[in-house]
């Protein structure tokens, strides 16, 4: 059974940094592309920052040149470094991975973790 646990989410004044950290345990062969979305209240979850496995990265507009999304494979972790956090930063962030459980899979598939609750204040 494979698990993603977010952990590194808290209260910061706008400015501050935080960094998120997304664990996945369980037995499978390779964690392909991994992701980071955010869920404000009242609005739809949106994409932050996705990273494949060869570190290649792709992020929204609103957090280019601000947050940084890395990946440790050994650890198969990933990490999300925000850093001049704004109010509208604040959401539930939730981390993706798509899990390749055979080496012969084409495709991975697609686990979620339950959230990390980041919170900026003015």
């Amino acid at each position: 059974q494979v698990q993603l646990v977010e952990s590194g989410g808290g209260l910061v004044q706008a400015g501050g940094s935080l960094r998120l950290s997304c664990a996945a345990s369980g037995l499978f062969f390779r964690i392909d592309t991994m992701g980071w979305y955010r869920q404000a209240p009242g609005k739809q979850r949106e994409l932050v920052a996705t990273i494949t496995f060869g570190g290649n990265t792709n992020y929204a507009d609103s957090v280019k040149g601000r947050f940084t999304i890395s990946r440790d494979n050994a650890k198969n972790t990933v990490y999300l470094e925000m850093n001049s956090l704004k109010p509208e930063d604040t959401a539930v962030y939730s981390c993706s991975a798509a899990i390749r459980f055979r080496t012969y899979d084409l495709y991975g598939t697609g686990y979620w973790g339950k959230g990390t609750l980041v919170t900026v204040s003015s």
